[in-house]
């Protein structure tokens, strides 16, 4: 009789194979049983949602909002989600014809790849990056090309640009570009976007733009390569980075219409719709003076504890640049230690007790760094801190 495991295990989406378990959370679970680990590990805003925005949560419940919303969301926080995109960069859509509401910003990079690949395209990807891009295009067929950036301080050129064009050709579909960045926080200025702008427009390639951390850009206004491509762009952001807003799940993808009926339709295929509650609070949080200014006094906190951090990081020996906006510090290992990466994170949680990711988990282009989430306390940053400049010294005297 046949073994029908393996038969049944032959049946199913073989695409899956080639697709890794998330390697960030696989490394946080493995060393969160570290007795007094400090986690700087992940992207998990430490605030509390604000009050305002929770209230409209809140109301959503007591006022008995539980039937079924539109598909791509409420009219509500679509039409906020149209002010919040042009009261904070200028750019215009329709609510009724160009915004979906999805279940977070992951859904939105779901919808958009699914909507837009064919088995065989190609998805050029900028590295380092946000490690769940590759596993998306995998599952739909397509094939993931990296542009490692590391010797352009993590910036896309237009002349990468090019020449990845003029190498794989009509093969490729559309470029994910992620900004600030996850892990870098680099940001484009006006100028970066339009010289890649310039290249794409003479293209078809469609443009996924991930700019789930615009609002937490620190030392120049974000810009949206949608200003200068808006009928090749699609546009991803959402309210769990913004407003410390993870657990409600809402992202919104927005773009031109021809793009987003099928975008929209594979949406409401998956997932049907957000929640009522959630999109209640995120209407508040996206639409309202009170949301903006929420967000303004985190990212105020936010810029103090990056300057913090460089400034330790960089006394402890690392090679650490100011991150542009998001909320990591991207640093790169003295090389008087051990720079494989995944091997310095594991000691220094194993003897620091201070967990980072290491750099590698991020793409060609991450070897030798590690990233530190400094959305935490200030208090947990300060011990943090002490106990990595303690540890880099203890193995800096060892080795002498």
């Amino acid at each position: 009789m046949p073994n029908m495991k393996a038969t049944l295990a032959n049946r199913l989406n073989q695409d899956l194979k080639k697709i890794q378990p998330n390697e960030i959370r696989a490394f946080d679970m493995q060393v969160s049983q570290i007795p007094d680990i400090i986690k700087l590990t992940l992207g998990e805003p430490d605030f509390d949602t604000p009050e305002v925005v929770k209230q409209a949560a809140i109301d959503s419940i007591a006022n008995n909002d539980s039937h079924y919303a539109p598909g791509n969301g409420t009219v509500a926080v679509r039409q906020a989600a149209a002010h919040f995109l042009s009261d904070r960069y200028d750019l215009q859509y329709d609510a009724m014809t160009e915004i979906a509401v999805t279940v977070g910003a992951t859904e939105a990079i779901y919808a958009s790849l699914t909507a837009v690949l064919n088995p065989g395209d190609k998805v050029l990807i900028p590295t380092p990056t946000f490690p769940l891009y590759d596993p998306i295009t995998l599952m739909n067929g397509g094939e993931p090309v990296h542009l490692d950036t590391s010797a352009t301080d993590f910036v896309l050129t237009p002349e990468m640009l090019s020449a990845a064009i003029a190498e794989h050709g009509d093969a490729i579909k559309a470029i994910i570009l992620n900004y600030p960045g996850n892990p870098t926080g680099v940001a484009y200025s006006s100028k970066q976007l339009l010289e890649l702008a310039a290249v794409l427009a003479d293209t078809d390639i469609i443009v996924i733009a991930d700019e789930i951390y615009s609002e937490l850009a620190y030392d120049s206004e974000h810009r949206s390569i949608a200003t200068y491509l808006p009928e090749q762009t699609l546009v991803l952001n959402g309210v769990s980075k913004s407003h410390a807003m993870t657990g409600y799940r809402i992202g919104f993808i927005a773009g031109p219409a021809e793009l987003m009926r099928t975008v929209g339709m594979v949406h409401q295929m998956t997932v049907t719709t957000p929640s009522n509650p959630a999109m209640a609070a995120a209407t508040v949080a996206l639409g309202t003076e009170a949301g903006r200014r929420a967000t303004l006094e985190m990212k105020s906190v936010y810029r103090k504890r990056r300057d913090y951090v460089v400034a330790e990081m960089r006394r402890a020996g690392f090679n650490v640049a100011v991150p542009d906006g998001a909320f990591y510090v991207y640093a790169g290992i003295p090389t008087t230690h051990n720079t494989n990466d995944r091997e310095f994170a594991l000691a220094l949680a194993e003897n620091a007790a201070v967990a980072v990711i290491p750099g590698s988990i991020f793409g060609p282009g991450g070897e030798g760094y590690i990233r530190l989430s400094y959305a935490t306390s200030d208090a947990q940053l300060q011990e943090a801190m002490t106990r990595i400049q303690n540890y880099m010294q203890q193995v800096q005297e060892v080795s002498e």
